[in-house]
């Protein structure tokens, strides 16, 4: 409904947006040079099979939160000269505090630290995560940055609905690098929710760790954001003092409730980092796609400002083609591919599949272009199973409208859709098998809400990234995403997707009259629903009223 009355007024008050910063100095870096210098960088040489192809990167699917702490708690520590973090939200809670004092402890001993962050949630108690910059040895840039206060969300949504337009777009990548030569990449964000431990609301993610050359082109990625005219240095939009006067004024809210034991003691596992030599790693050729910081656009008194260096090392994708062509080759080192959209390229390799795609997005609106191709891939007999979100265990409900609307369409095509359950006992099981570390809980009576993003073609090819299938991560955000050739890892991502659906999903099918039936899960003691299940009656209402009237390409 906020993004409705956003638009409304957009035009009347688009000329209030206050103006960012001119002439900032935002020195160029790039990542490190000779990775297999580093002690990270031996590891992943001693750990490479003989047997192994020129060129192949190494992989771990990790779908539990203590892994993916303790993994990039173990990045962190074994880092010798650089970490590199890209995120669009950094939380500041208990989780990212203890993370983020062991980047400190790697800044001191001299690892240079750049963290790049989307300034979309970097108000209030958040907006203290700012103070990174302001470390020694470490340096913080905001991307797309919001002017205005950030003291109070009326003062963020203030610069929001003056600025709408640039404000609906962000960068949505995520990407965890040390010395280039390890890497997290996937879904997750970094905060108590996307680690199991807050109390309100647990996001089921998914990343995977990955080394070897794969990690250089992440790394390129990285650096083509990093310097480009859209990330602003922190010290040109905020001081050190502004932020010390935030912390006051907040630090009741900022104060962290009194954790149960069950919760201190899953965190205390957490803190010990994940042993990265003795990792099953998975051997295959991959790909990086990775969607131009130019997709955002700039200010028009900046538009010509671009630093060469924002482009470096970035080959540019030119059709749908390129992408087929290279994903099925996979020879040699795998470029960074810049296409009109990651979910672009997501499409193209859809239009590849011949007998089986699974589908994991958590907010998914298919507009015109990903029914088509859905319809199509169907017309050539592929077996489509999706999973996304119930209303229920959405964060998003308003998202949620952009997938009904199509969901009768989608089941008419012979598409399986599943609905992920909300209930607090999935986030022990979500998503458990064929991966490192089991998904754990904090045991807090919390809703479980799917923020997943997978895709695997015919059991040879898997996507993990940052992107949804929707029409936001195609025409709005940014996104970064890892295609990985291997039906051994194919097998490992579809068995932790199988081994979870029926306990921890609704079947959504139409009965024989065409309406909506969700199936209850296995052993649940649920009966069948035909109504959106475990959602209050006002959320129904909300998404039979307001959902109709939001545009796909808003959602």
């Amino acid at each position: 409904m906020l993004g409705l009355w956003l638009a409304s007024f957009t035009l009347l008050l688009a000329g209030c947006a206050a103006p960012l910063p001119k002439n900032v100095e935002r020195p160029v870096s790039a990542a490190l040079a000779k990775p297999q210098e580093t002690r990270l960088g031996a590891l992943v040489s001693k750990a490479r099979p003989a047997k192994a192809a020129p060129g192949t990167s190494a992989f771990v699917l990790m779908s539990g939160p203590q892994h993916a702490y303790s993994s990039r708690l173990a990045l962190v520590q074994g880092a010798q000269k650089t970490l590199d973090l890209q995120y669009y939200a950094i939380h500041a809670d208990h989780s990212t505090e203890q993370l983020l004092r062991a980047i400190v402890k790697a800044a001191q001993r001299g690892v240079r630290v750049r963290v790049l962050l989307d300034d979309f949630h970097s108000t209030g108690p958040d907006a203290q995560v700012m103070r990174l910059a302001f470390v020694p040895n470490v340096e913080m840039r905001m991307f797309n940055p919001l002017a205005g206060s950030r003291g109070s969300s009326l003062g963020r949504a203030w610069s929001i609905l003056t600025d709408f337009q640039r404000a609906q777009q962000r960068m949505h990548n995520k990407l965890f690098v040390a010395d280039n030569a390890m890497g997290v990449m996937g879904g997750r964000n970094l905060g108590d929710a996307y680690f199991d431990a807050s109390n309100d609301g647990n996001f089921v993610d998914v990343d995977v760790l990955a080394a070897g050359p794969v990690v250089k082109d992440l790394s390129r990625s990285f650096d083509s954001y990093w310097n480009n005219v859209r990330a602003y240095p922190v010290q040109s939009l905020i001081s050190e003092d502004e932020l010390l006067k935030l912390r006051t004024q907040f630090e009741r809210e900022d104060a962290q409730p009194h954790k149960p034991a069950d919760a201190q003691d899953a965190q205390s596992q957490k803190d010990q980092a994940l042993d990265l030599q003795k990792l099953p790693w998975i051997w295959a050729q991959a790909m990086v796609l990775a969607d131009s910081p130019a997709k955002i656009p700039t200010e028009s008194d900046e538009s010509g400002g671009e630093h060469a260096a924002g482009s470096a090392g970035v080959i540019p994708l030119h059709s749908h083609a390129s992408v087929n062509n290279q994903a099925s080759a996979l020879a040699g080192a795998a470029p960074v591919v810049h296409a009109d959209s990651v979910v672009d390229g997501l499409l193209a390799l859809i239009k590849t599949s011949q007998h089986d795609l699974l589908v994991v997005s958590p907010y998914f609106v298919p507009g015109t272009e990903i029914m088509q191709a859905f319809r199509a891939a169907r017309d050539r007999g592929v077996r489509i199973r999706i999973l996304t979100n119930s209303l229920a265990s959405n964060d998003a409900p308003l998202a949620h409208a952009g997938y009904a609307r199509h969901r009768k369409t989608l089941l008419q095509m012979g598409i399986e859709l599943h609905e992920m359950r909300s209930e607090a006992a999935n986030v022990r099981s979500a998503l458990r098998a064929g991966s490192t570390g089991s998904s754990g809980s904090s045991g807090g009576a919390s809703r479980a809400m799917l923020h997943s993003k997978l895709l695997v073609i015919d059991g040879r090819l898997v996507v993990i990234g940052s992107m949804n299938l929707d029409m936001r991560s195609q025409l709005q955000n940014t996104e970064i995403a890892v295609l990985i050739a291997s039906r051994t890892f194919s097998k490992l991502a579809t068995s932790s997707i199988d081994e979870s659906l029926p306990e921890n999903s609704w079947r959504v099918q139409l009965d024989p009259s065409g309406k909506l039936v969700w199936r209850a899960p296995q052993d649940s003691g649920l009966s069948d629903a035909r109504t959106e299940p475990d959602a209050s009656l006002p959320l129904r209402l909300m998404l039979q009223l307001i959902g109709p009237l939001a545009p796909d390409s808003l959602l």
